[in-house]
């Protein structure tokens, strides 16, 4: 906290090809630690997409569902029929 340019060293960036004094195992594991941190990001990222994509199915499942419940509840077809059978009966 107390350096000058603001930077604390336990944030300072470094490449660790340029950096003096890391042996190749050190360098490998800083390699492997970046790529699964880069692997976690991916991963939260894509779950968040995911989670979006099932609601939206979802969403358009249930909105499917209850239109259909309502456009039959609208059919007067058997009604229809009745009257029908009715008028005939009455004929005949």
């Amino acid at each position: 906290p107390g350096e000058p340019g603001g930077e604390a060293a336990f944030a300072r960036r470094i490449d660790p090809e340029r950096e003096p004094g890391l042996s190749p195992e050190q360098r490998q594991l800083m390699a492997q630690v970046e790529r699964a941190q880069r692997h976690r990001a991916l991963q939260r990222r894509l779950r968040g997409r995911n989670t979006l994509l099932a609601l939206g199915i979802g969403a358009v499942a249930l909105g499917i569902y209850g239109y259909t419940f309502y456009s039959v509840s609208q059919e007067r077809f058997l009604d229809e029929l009745e009257q029908e059978a009715e008028a005939a009966r009455a004929r005949a």
